[in-house]
């Protein structure tokens, strides 16, 4: 059993009984599925064709944006382990606190594109550590607020020191 919801909207219940099919909600289906190349695929269902390809998926997150026909889509999925979670009101243990992020490696410091106190997305850019002579963003792990910096442009760090701190 899956629970799939698509653009952040509308919430689908999928139980598949075999690979031919199943049923979502109440209504049962069924399909041939052809994988043509990875991640790209050809679908019959009710005897219509639809061409789906995975256009980016974060399996971590059970996140996923899908091209179907040329229109896109995005889903989150949930199994019956992420229910169970959720009704043991341990779903929130999942989402671990970030409250500071660390050199993933030495270098130098090129650029610091926050401030603090400035409100950031998990995926943001921070900075940029040039590391073997490539330039590396380092984003943002996790949303939250700049309390403190501790580097500024040009300097040297080591790895896993503490650079930013959030809130």
């Amino acid at each position: 059993m899956l629970k799939v919801t698509v653009n952040n909207k509308k919430e689908h219940t999928i139980v598949f009984t075999d690979s031919n099919g199943g049923t979502i909600g109440e209504n049962p289906f069924a399909w041939d599925i052809i994988e043509v190349k990875n991640g790209s695929f050809h679908i019959i269902k009710n005897n219509k064709s639809y061409t789906v390809e995975i256009i980016k998926a974060d399996t971590a997150e059970k996140s996923f944006l899908i091209s179907v026909n040329g229109n896109k889509y995005q889903l989150h999925v949930k199994d019956k382990y992420d229910e169970l979670l959720k009704s043991l009101g341990l779903d929130t243990l999942r989402s671990k606190k970030v409250n500071e992020l660390k050199a993933p490696m030495p270098g130098l410091v090129l650029d610091v594109r926050i401030t603090e106190g400035d409100t950031v997305k998990k995926g943001d850019p921070i900075l940029v550590l040039e590391a073997m002579k490539m330039e590396n963003i380092i984003k943002s792990p996790t949303d939250g607020i700049i309390k403190k910096i501790n580097v500024k442009k040009g300097l040297a760090v080591e790895k896993n020191q503490v650079l930013i701190h959030f809130v």
